[in-house]
């Protein structure tokens, strides 16, 4: 006879597109090589929004969640470096050992899939169990919309027991990702130029790493006037509507030919292109949105792409967690990275609240607080 998991709270998507229902599930031991933790908080990102909506084509019901921080309770086989009591941040799983893994880029593993976007552990099985039948819950390895999750020692970062957790579980992947194009992926110097096409958690991440870096200049291109007077008090230099007319013409104008770098965080085919016509040759213009499934290919000039322009897909900001994370905690508790201008709490019990009020641009990265624990 199979044993009992531990009884835990999750809220669970039954249905494409259906809202979050909080009820009982059963959390498995944990494994080798894996942690069980007590979330804390957990961040709402676009991206469990976008699979909510059906992205990941994996069958329903599942935990989503990717933003998950908490405190270690028991540890599996073989882990090392962790302990119960530990508190970590929870990010994105990589298999550490790949040949991407090995040449520094684990946000591009050649296990990631399977470890992070299938909704089950990397062999497969899934950590969870709703009225008995196992469900999707190993969502990015966490499945962080849960009072206890099972992590994997690869994808959770160690942080000191005193940190704000509540501020911090979003760096696991929103921040990290904005501020991780901007400070690895592009490697930004003091001096050069960069263009923000969407100004939520991404893009007022990457601005915020960008006047860290010492850009010169820093546009933020937004439809919400009030999330561009935000990202001028985060860094930005310039700001404009998205709506402007001639707006590509007018950026040229200002930058003399263009920026340097160019991000485009909201995943729409026309804004990438103003992103890459606002690059100048020989820069860099990155994709960070997450298209929808209908609206995922873009036409661009291939003409300027001969001027040397480079068009780059990023993921996680191309940023190790292990050592990316620290340093984003350590720019924050200098005042440098100011994360609590960003965020907004809300009870578990509201989650869907949480997600209405993001969906309506009213939030910029709503954080659940975890209450309770097990049902025992």
């Amino acid at each position: 006879m199979r044993p009992m998991g531990l009884p835990v709270r999750a809220a669970l998507v039954q249905a494409v597109g259906g809202p979050f229902v909080l009820d009982e599930v059963e959390l498995d031991s944990p494994g080798a090589g894996e942690l069980r933790v007590r979330v804390t908080a957990s961040g709402i990102c676009h991206t469990d929004l976008t699979y909510r909506a059906g992205a990941g084509r994996f069958p329903f019901p599942a935990v989503l969640g990717h933003e998950g921080g908490g405190v270690v309770e028991a540890v599996g086989e073989g882990v090392t470096g962790f302990e119960p009591g530990d508190a970590v941040v929870l990010s994105y799983y990589s298999c550490r050992a790949c040949g991407t893994c090995a040449r520094g880029h684990p946000a591009y593993c050649e296990r990631g899939y399977a470890g992070n976007f299938s909704g089950a552990r990397p062999d497969g099985s899934f950590p969870m169990r709703w009225r008995g039948a196992p469900i999707r819950s190993g969502f990015f390895h966490q499945s962080s919309f849960a009072t206890h999750v099972l992590a994997h020692q690869h994808n959770a970062v160690k942080v000191d027991p005193a940190a704000p957790l509540e501020l911090l579980a979003p760096l696991g992947c929103g921040f990290q990702t904005g501020a991780g194009a901007v400070l690895e992926a592009f490697k930004l110097q003091s001096g050069q130029q960069l263009a923000v096409f969407g100004v939520g958690a991404v893009g007022l991440a990457a601005v915020m790493a960008a006047r860290v870096a010492g850009a010169a200049s820093i546009l933020a291109v937004d439809l919400d006037a009030g999330r561009l007077e935000l990202a001028r008090e985060l860094g930005a230099t310039d700001t404009y509507l998205a709506t402007e007319p001639e707006l590509t013409k007018t950026m040229l104008k200002r930058t003399r030919g263009g920026v340097d770098f160019a991000l485009e965080c909201v995943g729409i085919p026309q804004v990438l292109r103003q992103a890459f016509e606002v690059t100048r040759p020989l820069g860099t213009c990155g994709l960070l949105g997450l298209p929808s499934p209908e609206a995922s290919e873009v036409t661009l000039s291939m003409t300027r792409l001969l001027y040397g322009k480079r068009l780059v897909g990023i993921i996680e900001g191309d940023a190790d967690p292990k050592s990316f994370i620290p340093r984003m905690v350590a720019l924050h508790a200098e005042g440098r990275f100011p994360l609590e201008k960003l965020s907004r709490s809300y009870d578990f019990e509201a989650i869907n609240d949480a997600v209405h009020d993001m969906e309506a641009r009213t939030v910029i990265k709503p954080v659940l607080r975890m209450h309770g624990g097990s049902t025992r």
